[in-house]
């Protein structure tokens, strides 16, 4: 019996599977077609399912995806990318950008069917991004026009239509300033390193390589000495290891771009970044200080202290409140839909959990009581002696039971797609698993209500555009279920995650703040926070008027403050994004599928140990008074108390 006829579809993903490993130099190339796609994850491509039509634009783009992820395994070596990558957020989104632009120009050059093909998702990208609607007087995105400028000088080809104004807008003023630069990029196309060195001069040319020093002269003149000493080359071994940490972060100035553009280009470059790292079915916690984890408080770096230009537009607003209740049921329903399987594999995993904290809830019974539960074995003394009273038992409360978990998952925009979802079910399955243990579980989200600013930056411009005005947009800050609401009460609240444009930007700090000021304000013996999050703190309008590492600083000081000071047990997992440079018991894992495991893994392995005893001391940062500044005019019903630490911010007792 003869098997069916192959289909078009699998005779298309066959080609292109071959294809792309031919392109990558990589017979073992994995190379495998899912809705998840794009993701490039060491060995493993994974790259969107074949349209119906495969003559049309969206086939094209898809080999282009393809011959991008085969390009980046045959041409990048992620150790020296890793090494020589600034720190800044706008100059590694400058940095990474220049080095895509190399990847894609050697094999854009060496064959025109990749060219075309990169062309084209190139294209659409520019237009996802809406790069032809970016206004004047809008901070320009300058890690995509650095980077087409540079693909125009390597590759000779002129910028897409939708992009073409905005670079001709702002190409007189880069020419200027890195126009020498540039041009050097041309003769070290073949050599990472000394590209690599020359992106890193431009980022300097740009004003924007504050973190940069003489690192780069430094390397270069290494390299040209025939030795070192013992010292000189265990200093370079460490500042590359702290240096290939940070390069585990996805690009923070990027976010917003990535946001508009989708989820799917978002996921492939946090692989990227990612691609080199040790990946494990089962990631090994950090504990103890990182050597890529500076002090938050750092006197060599002066920095001012965080403030919030205004809080008047800032919300703390039930899920509920921000859609109406068929959307809601709606939004549920897709949820459950998308995430059947990964349900079942969460469920065993949250089963297991659940084995594991009921092991520990040893029943302690008192004896010989007057009343409470009849006492069986103790019958025979009514039998011996009929005079003698009945004997009653009564179950002792455990310590276990009186704990309090919150997650705090990020809802920024580049968590869309697949990671909210996953994010979504496995705090849903948690919850439900760890309320039938006895344990409250409190679900928060965190992002921002506009993009650029919103309505605090308006006011910063009537102002008259004051220096450093510090945090500059308005923070919304969202509880999906209390921890006192029941789980069937709250199910439904989940779903509001995969509303579009509810994912925007994320300030971190603040809403930590906001959710340790939540647990402090408990009665629960043990307090436990775990943040799930994607990225470093990313806000394109406050980061545009402030320092490049503004709200990271923020971040490193609230963790160490509640990390030294407080009484409330901080876990954080990290997705593509190594968050064990910031917090000191932390998890980073690769594959967002690994989240549910990870998650009940830690939360085991947390509750095998003994509660954290409470700090002497108590920082003035975790113990301000909660204060709401002013009021939002766009709350609907009922409004939930804001918990931030807004004034001490201003004061600067955070630096």
């Amino acid at each position: 019996m003869s098997n069916k006829a192959e289909s078009p579809t699998d005779t298309f993903k066959r080609a292109l599977t071959q294809a792309t490993r031919s392109l990558a130099e990589s017979a073992d190339l994995e190379v495998t077609f899912s809705g998840d796609g794009p993701q490039l994850s060491g060995n493993h491509a994974i790259l969107p399912h074949p349209p119906r039509d495969l003559t049309g634009k969206e086939t094209t783009r898809i080999r282009g995806l393809a011959d991008q992820m085969a390009l980046r395994i045959s041409h990048h070596d992620p150790a020296a990318h890793a090494r020589l990558c600034p720190h800044s957020p706008n100059g590694k989104a400058i940095f990474e950008a220049v080095e895509q632009a190399r990847i894609e120009a050697i094999g854009a050059n060496a064959l025109g069917g990749v060219r075309a093909n990169l062309a084209a998702v190139l294209e659409q990208a520019c237009e996802r991004k809406g790069l032809n609607r970016i206004d004047e007087n809008a901070p320009p995105p300058l890690a995509d026009i650095v980077g087409l400028m540079v693909r125009e000088r390597l590759t000779g080809e002129a910028p897409p239509d939708s992009a073409k104004l905005l670079v001709d807008r702002h190409r007189a003023t880069i020419e200027a300033k890195a126009g020498e630069d540039l041009n050097r990029l041309i003769d070290q196309l073949d050599d990472q390193a000394a590209f690599a060195r020359v992106a890193r001069s431009i980022i300097k040319d740009l004003d924007l390589g504050e973190d940069l020093g003489d690192e780069s002269q430094d390397s270069e003149e290494g390299e040209n000495e025939p030795s070192e000493s013992p010292q000189e080359m265990n200093d370079d071994a460490s500042e590359g290891e702290d240096q290939e940490g940070e390069a585990a972060q996805p690009d923070p100035s990027e976010a917003s771009d990535r946001d508009a553009e989708g989820g799917e280009d978002q996921r492939m470059e946090v692989d990227q970044d990612a691609d080199g790292e040790d990946t494990e079915d089962q990631p090994e916690m950090g504990d103890g200080e990182q050597p890529s984890r500076p002090e938050a408080k750092d006197p060599g770096l002066k920095e001012p202290p965080y403030k919030v230009f205004t809080a008047q537009h800032d919300e703390v607003v039930d899920a509920e409140e921000l859609c109406e209740p068929e959307e809601l049921n709606r939004l549920r329903a897709y949820l459950d839909q998308q995430l059947a399987n990964l349900h079942n594999v969460v469920s065993r995993l949250a089963n297991r959990l659940q084995r594991r904290l009921l092991a520990q809830q040893n029943r302690a019974w008192s004896f010989d009581l007057e009343e409470g539960i009849l006492d069986v074995a103790r019958l025979t003394r009514v039998i011996i002696d009929p005079t003698a009273p009945l004997s009653f038992k009564q179950e002792e409360d455990t310590e276990f039971r009186d704990t309090v978990v919150t997650l705090l998952i990020d809802n920024s925009g580049s968590m869309r797609g697949r990671p909210i979802m996953v994010a979504a079910v496995c705090a849903d399955i948690l919850a439900r698993t760890l309320e039938r243990c006895g344990v409250k579980v409190e679900i928060l989200g965190f992002t921002t209500r506009a993009w650029k600013g919103g309505q605090s930056r308006e006011d910063w411009l009537k102002a008259g555009k004051p220096a450093a005005p510090g945090r500059l947009n308005d923070l919304r800050h969202i509880i999906y279920k209390g921890a006192d609401s029941p789980w069937r009460r709250a199910r439904k609240n989940l779903g509001l995650m995969m509303r579009e444009g509810l994912l925007k930007e994320n300030i971190d700090g603040e809403a930590l703040i906001w959710a340790h000021h939540r647990l402090i304000g408990r009665t629960e013996q043990r307090k436990i926070l775990m943040v799930i999050s994607d990225g470093a703190p990313v806000d394109d309008s406050t980061l545009s008027v402030n320092s490049g590492h503004y709200l990271e600083r923020h971040l490193r000081t609230v963790i160490t403050e509640i990390e030294a000071h407080s009484p409330v047990e901080l876990i954080a997992i990290g997705i593509g994004h190594d968050v064990r440079r910031y917090y000191r018991r932390a998890v980073t894992i690769v594959d967002v599928e690994q989240l549910g495991g990870v998650i009940t893994e830690q939360l085991a392995a947390l509750f095998d140990e003994e509660p954290r005893a409470p700090a002497g001391r108590v920082s003035p940062i975790l113990q301000a008074p909660p204060t709401v500044q002013g009021t939002n005019p766009l709350t609907m019903g009922r409004r939930a108390k804001m918990v931030a630490a807004l004034e001490e911010l201003k004061v600067g007792t955070i630096v």
